[in-house]
């Protein structure tokens, strides 16, 4: 399903940190069984795949993300060696008002990649992810990507990969995900995500 040909000839930008874009990387049609079989995601917040039941289309493009293929193409457009680094995947389904404050990720992150799931306009003026110059400026923009269907960004961490959104609130679908440095670190995440969503579920998620 994934148009790894649109994500392989994407130019990687530079400046401040090494970042690429790619559009049409899922067809409507695909989107629209993708969206089909999409995990039911009631809360907002990050959940682990492991916390999420899921089948069919969805899983298909599960498969995809975690192939060879598309980590040679992030090798490649990174210059990185990921072939012995576990892959962390996570899925949004929704956002509230306090979620994409401008943040950096943590150094346990190799690269981090995106890939939204949404209707391929999003009609919305917040919720449109922003890679930053500095860490307080949400205005001081290096590249806008709205979360379309199909819309695809990656990025190499560094300690200036600042990114963030204006506030939305609702349905925002997206996967998220990341090479990190080693298998103690994906475990340690995938516990903080289960613990998260155990406590999402029992309603002491804050702010919902």
């Amino acid at each position: 399903m994934l148009n790894f040909n649109a994500i392989n000839n994407a130019k990687v930008q530079a400046d401040p940190f090494p970042y690429l874009t790619a559009t049409g990387t899922l067809s409507v049609a695909d989107l629209g069984l993708i969206n089909r079989d999409f995990p039911s995601i009631e809360l907002p917040g990050i959940f682990s795949l492991s916390d999420l039941t899921y089948n069919g289309a969805f899983g298909e493009l599960i498969e995809e993300i975690r192939s060879d293929t598309m980590r040679h193409i992030m090798e490649k457009h990174f210059g990185v060696d990921l072939s012995d680094k576990p892959l962390m995947i996570t899925v949004r389904g929704r956002c509230q008002r306090k979620d994409g404050r401008i943040h950096n990720d943590s150094k346990d992150k190799i690269v981090t990649c995106l890939l939204y799931l949404n209707d391929p306009v999003w009609p919305n003026e917040g919720g449109r992810l922003r890679l930053l110059r500095n860490n307080h400026d949400m205005d001081n923009v290096i590249a806008e990507v709205p979360p379309n269907g199909g819309n695809f960004i990656a990025f190499k961490r560094t300690d200036v990969s600042w990114h963030g959104h204006e506030p939305f609130e609702g349905q925002r679908r997206c996967i998220m995900f990341n090479w990190v440095c080693s298998q103690t670190v994906l475990s340690k995440n995938v516990l903080r995500h289960r613990i998260s969503a155990f406590f999402k579920r029992m309603g002491f998620y804050a702010g919902y």
